[in-house]
């Protein structure tokens, strides 16, 4: 079946760095637009950004100009690349893609920024 899985969360310390993956099995992840988001305990799912087929790219205000997502068609991967990362960055982020009218999540990474 299909399958998203992320990689690359850890701990951190703030103004640090971290990469992300999201990697798709038995999905073209090239052909989708790849989203990813983020959420804490007792809190919604918070959008963070997209990255759609033809490369366009949104970002939740939070995270422009410290974050970005970009595509390796070649490993059918979408990373994250998160750069001076705070404290309130905390949270286990998830990626997402849709086909065929239907949502797909990955299990999701713990990042985690301290002080």
């Amino acid at each position: 079946q299909v399958q998203l899985m992320e990689s690359g969360g850890g701990s951190v310390q703030v103004g640090g760095s971290l990469r992300l993956s999201c990697t798709g099995s038995r999905i073209v992840l090239s052909t989708n637009g790849v989203s990813w988001y983020r959420q804490t305990p007792g809190k919604q799912r918070d959008f963070v950004a997209v990255v759609s087929s033809g490369g366009a790219r949104v970002y939740a205000d939070s995270v422009k100009d410290r974050f970005t997502i970009f595509r390796d068609n070649e490993q059918n991967t979408v990373y994250l690349q998160m750069n001076n990362l705070k404290p309130e960055d905390t949270a286990i982020y998830y990626c997402k893609t849709a086909n065929r009218n239907r949502n797909y999540w990955g299990q999701g990474t713990q990042v985690t920024v301290s002080s």
